[in-house]
């Protein structure tokens, strides 16, 4: 019986979701025939090639001139340059054509459209070269990585505009599965005439089948952007061969589909699994062989007599010990494409360069923080594996890869866990790059951040969330700024960028909560103590103690509408009535500035369009910070 995973678009260009390894590595060592394929990777290929913009020109073609958007119209005046330049830029994009980075980095060979005027912010005084800060003298690759990018997302820009409105590099048709109470405005798209991107999807589907000839089908879903593109693979398959065996899961069906009770989703797929896929797919497949009985089934909805039904014999999870060793196995890896969207040189290594993605641990050994999907398994069964069989799985990896990079994509790394891993590769004098997300806890003492280095670590992620000692004590995030200041430049002093994930509209947060919070990040950027960070709108959720318990966080949950399909965002009224989405554009231009070494020395004030409060935060916090033991 083969098994196919399949990764639908979109989710990213430079390296595979790692889902469909994961499972694939797993059912191979329980010898069972597992292959896998990257039909979001395929997708952007087929779109983005000269018979692509050919499809693309001739539907511009056919609207009447006087319709067409300025986007199409310079794509129709530049379509000899565009076709003449596609596959070169690709072909550097996927590390194969290096030379053509010269060409690429002179700005004579691409049409420049609107996305180039993002290099216009850039200015030398001096009258030098305006990049020089971000590519030095020497940079032309990064610097040609960065025009090939512009011109992917101009091109990009023209596809939506002229062929399908919904079509984006990662959060695709994203609106028809965030949180929607029913399943009608996704079937509604499912029913409506195919785009050319559905009709290169559904091709594309249908020749991974013909290829593989799977007897079932496995379509992991990570977010809500890549929902519409899974259920129109899986619309391909059952129009064709509807004996085959669809099954849905994957980070967005755990969040959003737990109390799934719509029967129109099965017209798609035969099964939707919760949580870890390794044993609610073990016990499907023992069941379509006939060895176990429907009742036996793990976490699984299914329909019968018209309505969901919903099955768990309770039986327990594979061990973290046990589920083996990612395979990439079947994914091009040469022809994913290594993107330059962000100067930052922390923000870039999310899509530059491609790769090989593992957990240290399953599950947030924390599992407190009141914004976080914290009653979900994913991150409340903790469990870790010994630092010699991540060093195992780590050199398996490499020597199928050949690739030596590593993202450690965890919740949050445990300190103890992270050192005995770099004790290990120390041990076996086995070097590799490294980065993943972390808490910013007391335990990475300076010795062990230098530690870390040695190991190859190149880069962390953590939540600062509200830089706020109050909302962070409200938040139980068991961290304080002065904290957050100490344990941040200890990595930085070790050579280790970081990343700070923010947050704000936390119920309660106030504006001058939010003024002072910006003023924290800026000294921790001004001192050095952070690299790089994104500031996230706070959304309440229901598996979250925020939606779980609103009155202990003084705030009231508006009434959700009768759900069927989706449901993770509740709405909230909060006393404070502050506008925090009017805030978080300044929030959001003053760290985009911040990341480029703009504005450091400035009020925080200057960044918000109506006036608002003095920062309450002494000019000299972080440093004082800083300057204790």
């Amino acid at each position: 019986m083969r098994v196919l995973s399949v990764i639908p678009p979109m989710t990213q260009l430079n390296t595979p979701y790692p889902s469909t390894a994961y499972l694939t590595g797993f059912l191979r060592s329980r010898g069972i025939d597992a292959v896998q394929e990257d039909l979001a990777l395929a997708l952007v290929l087929r779109l983005f090639s000269p018979d692509g913009l050919d499809a693309i020109r001739s539907i511009i073609e056919a609207i009447p001139a006087k319709q067409r958007t300025p986007r199409s119209k310079a794509f129709l005046h530049e379509f000899g340059r565009y076709r003449a330049s596609i596959v070169p830029v690709v072909a550097f994009l996927q590390g194969g054509d290096p030379s053509m980075g010269h060409r690429i980095a002179g700005r004579r060979f691409l049409p420049e459209g609107a996305r180039f005027e993002s290099l216009d912010v850039y200015y030398d005084p001096d009258g030098g070269d305006p990049l020089a800060w971000a590519f030095g003298a020497l940079g032309v690759q990064d610097r040609a990585r960065h025009f090939a990018t512009l011109y992917l997302n101009d091109l990009a820009d023209v596809l939506r505009e002229a062929v399908d409105g919904r079509f984006e590099f990662v959060r695709y048709a994203e609106s028809l599965a965030l949180s929607q109470a029913t399943f009608a405005p996704l079937a509604e798209a499912l029913a409506a005439p195919e785009t050319l991107v559905d009709s290169s999807l559904r091709e594309l589907a249908l020749a991974a089948i013909e290829r593989h000839a799977p007897r079932v089908v496995l379509v992991s879903v990570p977010f809500p952007g890549s929902v519409y593109g899974a259920f129109r693979i899986a619309q391909a398959i059952k129009a064709a061969r509807p004996d085959i065996v669809t099954v849905l899961g994957g980070g967005y069906v755990n969040t959003e589909l737990r109390e799934l009770a719509e029967p129109a989703v099965f017209d798609f797929f035969d099964y939707v699994t919760l949580d870890d896929g390794e044993r609610p797919v073990l016990a499907l497949l023992d069941h379509l062989r006939g060895e176990r009985g429907r009742d036996r089934l793990v976490r699984t909805f299914l329909r019968e007599a018209g309505a969901v039904c919903y099955l768990d014999c309770g039986e327990a999870d594979i061990p973290f010990a046990e589920v083996g060793t990612p395979t990439w196995d079947g994914l091009p890896l040469d022809r994913y494409l290594s993107i330059l969207d962000m100067l930052n040189p922390m923000h870039r290594l999310w899509s530059d360069a491609r790769w090989n993605k593992l957990t240290v641990a399953h599950g947030c050994y924390w599992k407190k923080c009141s914004f976080c999907d914290v009653s979900l398994d994913y991150i409340a069964r903790y469990e870790a594996a010994a630092a010699e069989l991540l060093v195992d799985r780590i050199e398996t990896v490499i020597a199928e890869t050949g690739q030596t990079g590593f993202h450690f994509v965890d919740e949050a790394a445990p300190p103890k866990a992270l050192k005995a891993l770099a004790d290990e590769l120390q041990r076996r004098n086995r070097a590799i790059s490294w980065w993943g997300n972390i808490r910013f806890e007391k335990s990475f003492t300076p010795e062990l951040c230098h530690q870390l280095a040695e190991s190859g670590c190149i880069a962390v992620s953590g939540g600062l969330e509200v830089a706020s000692d109050r909302l962070l004590k409200l938040m139980q995030k068991g961290v304080s700024v002065e904290q957050v200041a100490r344990v941040t430049r200890a990595f930085s002093d070790a050579g280790i960028l970081v990343h700070a994930y923010l947050m704000y509209g936390f119920p309660s947060q106030t504006v001058h909560d939010t003024v002072d919070a910006l003023e924290y990040v800026r000294q921790l950027f001004a001192a050095g103590c952070i690299q790089s960070g994104f500031f996230h709108r706070f959304a309440c959720t229901v598996h979250a103690p925020v939606g779980l318990h609103p009155e202990q966080f003084g705030v009231s949950l508006k009434p959700l509408p009768a759900i069927t399909f989706a449901k993770n965002d509740v709405q909230f009224i909060d006393p404070t009535g502050v506008d925090h989405d009017k805030l978080g554009i300044a929030l959001n231009k003053a760290l985009y500035n911040y990341m480029h070494g703009i504005g450091l020395d400035q009020d925080v004030r200057a960044w918000f369009t109506d006036k608002v409060p003095r920062p309450r935060v002494p000019k000299n916090f972080i440093a004082r910070a800083l300057e204790s033991p």
